[in-house]
């Protein structure tokens, strides 16, 4: 599938990119190379893979679910310009 460059100016407007008019030739050329590749990927005969996460067969190590640090939250709140209820008070944006 070849790219016009009407695409590739609709493309560049969506990216906020500023291309020439010489960019233009090399930028229409690049990404039909690229949809091209995608295409041809996309033909690829995937319907006995089962689908993964991770290539390799091995287990997340995880560390024990203990309690490391200590609740220091009236401390924190005390640098806070208002606090109310142990919860932080800001000012309304939204209307």
């Amino acid at each position: 599938m070849s790219l016009s460059k009407d695409q590739v100016q609709h493309i560049a407007m969506l990216a906020r990119l500023k291309l020439n008019q010489d960019e233009y030739a090399e930028s229409v050329e690049k990404l039909s190379r690229i949809v091209d590749f995608v295409d041809q990927l996309s033909q690829a005969d995937t319907g006995g893979v089962i689908p993964m996460a991770h290539p390799l067969d091995t287990a997340q190590r995880l560390r024990p679910d203990v309690v490391i640090e200590t609740n220091e939250r009236d401390r924190f709140q005390e640098n806070a310009a208002a606090v109310s209820g142990g919860l932080y008070l800001v000012p309304k944006v939204i209307e």
